[in-house]
């Protein structure tokens, strides 16, 4: 008797537990994983363009999809301990950008992930090939380096005569570091003497502008997650040095640096949310292949270059995409 009733015990809960778990289920919102690599409001607008595109497509959120943000603030260390609690939530998609995509891929090869700004996955080892990803990665490819010329075009026609350039880049994201051999390449048959100032984390910022001597005429912003972190910081440091600065990242102009051009970032994003949308509907990351981006833009902050006593060349002034007084 007692065999007989443990195996009837068993039996029931054989039957029992996928009910409970089939109820479960049915009840769970598809959840999206948001790692941001700097801070909440640093990314508002990116994430603003994800979540209203997701809307669009019929993705409400806390209604029919729910979605966990979390914020690295500038500290790459965190990239992994967030990727690993995404993980243990079991989400059904992560969405980030940059070097955090590296991170996450080291914690999981099976949840699918969303790129909504990288700078090179190939070389970073995050894909295959950008028209076919394979694994469990897609998303949206910058390619910084491939515009770095057009950014040092640029600077030149706002510094005539520049000789002394000085790049501030994150030494410990290759990518990053990929875009600074272009801007020296660019730059040698020039005639443009170039300087590194290399940092790895928010403390090296104020010695690396120590190190510039008097004859660096202006300066290269390597856009990455610890530059974005601190955009207030390095434009304070770049006009006390009387440095015209460039980046990539409209952000780094509205911030106070000089200039900006380089890809629609809000765009990236809800074109992210356009895969996120495919994949929550059944479509495997390997089949989405890497998408480029299709709109560019020009800023140019006007307070900043009266403050420089520079005058920015009419035919500059007319490509612009916006201009902040």
């Amino acid at each position: 008797m007692e065999r007989r009733q443990f195996i009837a015990l068993i039996g029931g809960a054989t039957v029992a537990w996928p009910r409970a778990g089939q109820a479960q289920q049915a009840g769970k919102l598809p959840t999206i994983g948001f790692l941001g690599a700097s801070s909440q409001s640093g990314w508002s607008s990116w994430t603003g363009a994800f979540v209203t595109r997701l809307r669009e497509l019929g993705w409400i959120e806390g209604h029919t999809v729910a979605i966990e943000y979390r914020w690295a603030e500038g500290r790459n260390e965190r990239f992994v301990e967030f990727a690993a609690e995404f993980v243990r939530l079991e989400v059904d998609v992560i969405v980030t950008a940059g070097v955090a995509g590296v991170a996450v891929k080291q914690k999981t090869s099976t949840i699918p992930i969303v790129l909504g700004v990288a700078n090179d996955p190939v070389r970073d080892g995050l894909v295959m090939s950008l028209a076919r990803p394979g694994g469990n990665v897609t998303g949206l490819s910058v390619q910084q380096a491939d515009s770095a010329g057009k950014r040092l075009g640029l600077l030149r026609q706002i510094v005539p005569g520049l000789r002394r350039l000085g790049i501030l880049a994150n030494a410990g994201y290759p990518a990053v570091m990929l875009e600074v051999g272009e801007v020296e390449a660019t730059a040698r048959p020039l005639g443009i003497e170039t300087t590194r100032m290399e940092i790895r984390r928010a403390e090296d910022i104020a010695p690396a502008f120590k190190t510039l001597d008097s004859g660096v005429e202006a300066l290269y912003v390597a856009a990455d997650a610890l530059t974005i972190s601190n955009q207030s910081r390095i434009s304070s440091l770049a006009l006390s040095a009387r440095l015209p600065s460039i980046s990539a990242l409209r952000k780094d102009a509205e911030a106070g640096g000089l200039i900006s051009y380089g890809a629609n970032i809000p765009d990236l994003f809800r074109r992210a949310g356009d895969l996120v949308d495919k994949i929550l509907h059944g479509t495997k990351p390997s089949d989405l292949p890497i998408e480029q981006p299709t709109k560019f833009e020009l800023v140019i902050n006007v307070k900043t270059a009266k403050a420089l006593g520079l005058t920015i060349p009419p035919g500059v002034f007319a490509i612009a995409d916006e201009v902040i007084e």
